[in-house]
């Protein structure tokens, strides 16, 4: 299904957001968190006494003393785990280092699959006709899950980037594309960061709702996308 709000002109790009938007993301976090609580269950005994929930009890309490990590995923999880080790008395040597291997850990399962087939089809198609680029709040290694070949590059936040819908990664794409705000189009699962970052930063939107994995379809607030699609395979009319 494809609605249509305001008409799309001439794009010379188009940017991907990669979660729930070309992939069901939730199951690969939960497995994710599983590994890295396996981790650290092994390397750090003493995080037996921790649950998910005091971990993000912790990581809540941390944003809101540092609200610079809340656009850098990394180093939030790094400092998380670091204060989490630390509490249970690590030392901060023992801690540091568990914060970055458990970072390590966390990645290395979070990019542990491949895009599905028909996905990578459609945006081949795309490709031949478009420059095809990545606009994530993640931090997925689009090279290992099978984009690497298909995307110019993928911009994601941190190092003082900051998330979306901050137009931060849209105004780097423009400038490495050397192209105008109205020319990039951007599809995305997200309203409050795909759809208003992009229109925000003077960009054509696509809005995908319900994204990958869910099947309830969002509820617009703030701008309108320049269209609603109910499944990623609707943008064949683009090629």
């Amino acid at each position: 299904m494809i609605r249509s709000y305001i008409n799309l002109t001439k794009i010379d790009a188009i940017s991907f957001d990669l979660d729930d938007t070309l992939y069901d993301n939730t199951p690969i976090i939960l497995k994710a968190e599983s590994e890295l609580e396996r981790f650290l269950h092994h390397a750090y005994p003493l995080t037996i006494k921790l649950k998910r929930t005091d971990w993000l009890t912790l990581k809540r309490n941390l944003l809101k003393v540092r609200p610079e990590l809340c656009h850098d995923t990394g180093l939030a999880r790094v400092a998380m785990l670091t204060q989490g080790l630390c509490q249970l008395g690590y030392s901060i040597k023992e801690a540091e280092a568990g914060g970055h291997k458990g970072l390590h850990c966390f990645l290395a399962h979070r990019s542990g699959f491949t895009v599905s087939k028909p996905v990578l089809i459609l945006l081949e198609a795309l490709a031949q006709k478009y420059t095809l680029i990545g606009i994530t709040n993640g931090n997925v290694d689009a090279e290992r899950i099978g984009l690497g070949s298909l995307f110019d590059f993928v911009l994601s936040p941190g190092e003082g980037v900051r998330m979306k819908p901050a137009p931060d990664m849209f105004n780097m794409a423009m400038e490495r594309l050397n192209i105008s705000p109205e020319s990039l189009l951007h599809v995305g699962d997200s309203h409050s960061s795909d759809v208003m970052g992009a229109r925000l930063a003077g960009c054509q939107s696509i809005w995908l709702t319900p994204g990958f994995g869910s099947t309830e379809a969002g509820v617009a607030k703030g701008s309108l996308p320049h269209l609603e699609i109910s499944s990623i395979e609707d943008l064949k009319f683009l090629i």
